[in-house]
């Protein structure tokens, strides 16, 4: 019998739906059954589902608020099935900070929640203030100044390591 897995996502600028779609594709590749749907037009019954992914793009340092209800409604159930969880942040862009338990965001947001994921994945997007509201640009450049990120307002950066992502996929298909 094949492995019906579910992938939830939340995606501001669609940098954490790529990823899913990569994921997506190589899970299907390893002869599984694979649903990938946006949090916004989510209205399954996640029992279903052998497995689960859940990823989330960081916005202003919280991951998405429907993606947290989900998983806060839904933890008994989460810790019963193997499930991963991916945080998308371009504060991963920097190595010391790419790992579940190095990346500030992740430890947070792990440390307030009960679900336990079988895997913690980290993957850094992609930095592109075109893409970005006037607000949302210069936030973002400020959050780089501090960080001692890029800030010219022409940068396009993609940061996502997709190597790591695949070496994601072919470890969630194998739990």
């Amino acid at each position: 019998m094949q492995t019906k897995t579910i992938i939830i996502y939340s995606s501001v600028d669609g940098m954490t739906k790529r990823i899913c779609d990569y994921i997506e594709n190589i899970l299907i590749l390893k002869n599984q059954i694979v649903e990938k749907i946006s949090i916004n037009n989510f209205n399954h019954k996640i029992t279903e589902f052998d497995k689960i992914i859940i990823a989330s793009s960081i916005r202003y340092g919280k991951h998405n608020q429907q993606i947290v209800n989900l998983i806060n409604e839904n933890f008994k159930l989460l810790n019963s099935k193997k499930a991963a969880f991916i945080s998308v942040n371009l504060v991963a862009r920097k190595v010391e900070k790419s790992k579940a338990d190095t990346n500030p965001y992740v430890k947070k947001f792990l440390n307030s929640i009960e679900w336990k994921p079988t895997i913690v994945a980290v993957f850094p997007g992609k930095l592109d203030y075109k893409l970005y509201s006037f607000t949302d640009r210069i936030l973002i450049q400020l959050i780089m100044l501090i960080t001692k990120g890029p800030t010219n307002s022409n940068t396009v950066i993609e940061y996502t390591n997709w190597d790591k992502v695949e070496e994601f996929a072919k470890e969630f298909a194998e739990i």
